[in-house]
């Protein structure tokens, strides 16, 4: 069961997958857990919590025993499966006295706290603040261990209401931001900041008396009630609105209001069922998908449906151009979507043999391009052929763009066989060199990546080091947050090679947080639980660990974590192994014989060095030949590591 905390209101522990409160008994067993939950996972020794319980008096005598059953009693509470005598895994006993180790997305305030320092628009803004429930720890009001903390999470949550409101009139929403400064006010009479966005904000909806009604009051509270007078931006900003100063609007109504402009004028301008509108569309989806997450995955859907629209209109060079003008950069040699892949393949190839014979070589290229790119991961022969006639009519057109795009489709090739991580560096210098010449900054990203994932293949990790620090430097620079997603998984990768078992799995576990919401699923599947069963065979553990209560929770984690897992595509290749490790030997056999080739993707090597293994472990000999005949020429890299991703050691060993 997997547990959180609120303390933005009342103090709360929820399962968090059914969201049903968890019973916590009486209220020193809250105050307890809120204890620790203020101390933010350091150990509060048991004489310091004794005297926080019982602050209004001396604690008495039975003091110590008695917070000793409400640990206890928490412990039961918030692990009720866990074995007797095994160690708690959140209240743990250290040292001279407890704490809660609990993740730092389980605790509401914590939550709130990351999202303040993420949060760049007022959606996110209130979802934030969607986590205050009442004050921080509500039940609590007059505790001296709380006071503190209370008061920093309190002026928080008013600094991010004033956040809101200067991004909402930064976007030209001004009314939108009068309803909720008008109740913060209100309950904040003395945050001068408030009465300037308030008034601010009606002087912007059209509302100047009331703007000017809003700052005369503000005087008169603060000259009353605490005898001063306003500050300088309060008595500037009366004097502003009194002389109508132009800068009051703000620019032309933010970016918002720009897009929402310009859109309109394109409705206008722009018909319908225009084939121009079409192709715009198109070159919208481009750019929604580098978003990532929901971005990412909603383009991928509305592409599918312009391409319909298109080819309904019975135009292949309209359709050529709509189908290849999503030359959205892919760094993952798996689908997300095979069905929706498969559609747009047989879309371009339809669209090939429609084209007229004086249709511009452009088109063709592109629509090649998107054939190389989309049968990515298959064992079909068209995938290679489509790219290498693309990139011949690339370099014959001189055209960068098209040339990166058609690359692309070469490196989603490039994976048909062992050893071709030389290969792949070349792509990747050369779209790093197409990037920086011919301002393709996405491309440019692309390369790094691409050659981020061929030096760790061969164990170069501060060659690897170096590209992905540039690929970050990049994405920041050019707005693209899936970089992140895989320099994360890189810096795991390295762990596991360079670091112990524990630091490794921890970084493997923090950067599969990130992955249901990349919109990338045919990267996500399975990819976790093929990493930490990478990591134990890398470092000669047993892959499935029976729980030990002597050892602690974290030697059983593993084991739990593969009986549990959603092996994803990856299930054929782990199973005889899997097999193994709980003794069905014949099943384990029988798996082995009906094993399927690894598809021709990064994990290419991965895939064959899991079926040697199985079949060394089985005596299979056969097997054991096609597998050395298979994995020779990678003979000098780490298996898997081509992907960037995870490593399952030097081929080498399994040779």
């Amino acid at each position: 069961m997997r547990v959180e905390f609120e303390v933005l209101g009342p103090v709360m522990a929820r399962d968090a997958d059914s969201g049903r409160p968890i019973a916590l008994k009486g209220p020193r067993h809250r105050a307890v857990l809120a204890r620790l939950i203020a101390a933010r996972r350091r150990v509060v020794p048991v004489p310091r919590l004794a005297a926080d319980l019982w602050e209004d008096d001396a604690p008495p005598p039975g003091a110590v025993p008695a917070l000793r059953t409400f640990v206890a009693a928490l412990r039961r509470a918030l692990e009720p499966d866990r074995p007797p005598r095994a160690p708690a895994r959140l209240l743990i006993t250290e040292g001279p006295g407890y704490a809660l180790r609990t993740g730092p997305d389980t605790v509401d305030a914590w939550r709130f706290e990351t999202a303040l320092t993420d949060a760049t628009t007022p959606a996110a803004l209130d979802t934030a603040l969607a986590l205050w429930h009442g004050p921080a720890y509500a039940d609590f009001p007059e505790a001296s261990w709380a006071r503190t903390e209370r008061s920093r999470l309190g002026e928080l949550r008013l600094q991010a209401v004033e956040r809101r409101a200067r991004l909402l009139l930064d976007r030209g929403r001004a009314a939108e931001a009068v309803p909720d400064l008008d109740a913060h006010v209100t309950e904040h009479p003395w945050r001068e900041d408030g009465w300037r966005l308030l008034a601010l904000a009606l002087y912007r909806a059209g509302r100047q008396g009331e703007a000017l009604a809003v700052l005369r009051r503000a005087r008169a509270l603060l000259v009353e009630q605490l005898g001063v007078d306003p500050g300088p931006a309060l008595r500037r900003l009366e004097a502003d609105i009194l002389a109508q100063a132009g800068h009051l609007e703000g620019t032309a109504g933010g970016v918002e209001q720009v897009w929402e402009r310009t859109a309109a004028a394109y409705d206008r301008a722009v018909g319908g069922g225009s084939r121009v509108r079409l192709e715009s569309t198109v070159g919208l989806l481009r750019e929604l998908a580098v978003t990532g997450g929901g971005g990412l995955e909603a383009a991928r859907d509305q592409r599918t449906a312009a391409v319909a629209a298109a080819e309904e209109l019975g135009d292949p060079e309209l359709t050529a151009r709509v189908i290849g003008a999503y030359d959205v950069p892919a760094i993952w040699t798996r689908v997300d979507d095979p069905e929706h892949a498969a559609r747009v393949v047989a879309s371009a190839e339809r669209t090939l043999a429609a084209l007229p014979p004086d249709a511009h070589p452009a088109a063709r290229a592109r629509l090649l391009a998107t054939v190389a790119v989309e049968s990515r991961g298959t064992r079909s022969a068209r995938g290679p052929r489509a790219a290498g006639e693309a990139v011949r009519l690339a370099r014959e057109l001189g055209d960068a763009p098209l040339l990166a795009f058609t690359l692309n489709g070469l490196f989603m090739q490039s994976c048909r066989g062992s050893g071709l991580a030389g290969r792949r560096e070349e792509i990747g210098a050369e779209l790093v060199t197409l990037g920086e010449r011919h301002a393709l900054p996405s491309y440019g990203i692309l390369g790094r990546l691409i050659r981020l994932q061929a030096r760790c293949a061969r164990a170069d990790f501060a060659g690897a080091d170096a590209q992905a620090a540039a690929a970050e430097r990049l994405a920041e620079r050019y707005d693209r947050p899936l970089v992140g997603v895989f320099t994360q998984w890189y810096g795991a990768l390295r762990l596991a090679e360079t670091g112990t078992v524990p630091q490794a799995e921890a970084a493997y576990r923090a950067a599969a947080d990130g992955l249901p919401d990349a919109g990338m699923p045919g990267l996500a599947a399975g990819l976790l639980p093929l990493a930490l069963l990478g990591l134990r065979m890398r470092h000669g553990l047993p892959l499935e660990p029976e729980p030990d209560p002597e050892e602690g929770p974290e030697a059983a984690a593993p084991g739990a974590a593969y009986r549990a897992a959603d092996w994803g595509p990856y299930a054929p290749w782990t199973r005889p192994l899997l097999l193994l490790a709980r003794n069905r030997r014949a099943e384990a056999a029988a798996a082995l014989r009906t094993l399927p080739p690894p598809p021709y993707d990064l994990l290419y090597e991965a895939m064959w060095c899991l079926t040697a293994r199985a079949a060394a472990l089985l005596g299979d000999r056969e097997t054991l030949a096609r597998a050395r005949a298979e994995l020779a020429p990678a003979a000098g890299e780490l298996a898997g590591a081509g992907s960037g991703l995870l490593t399952l050691g030097p081929v080498a060993d399994y040779l």
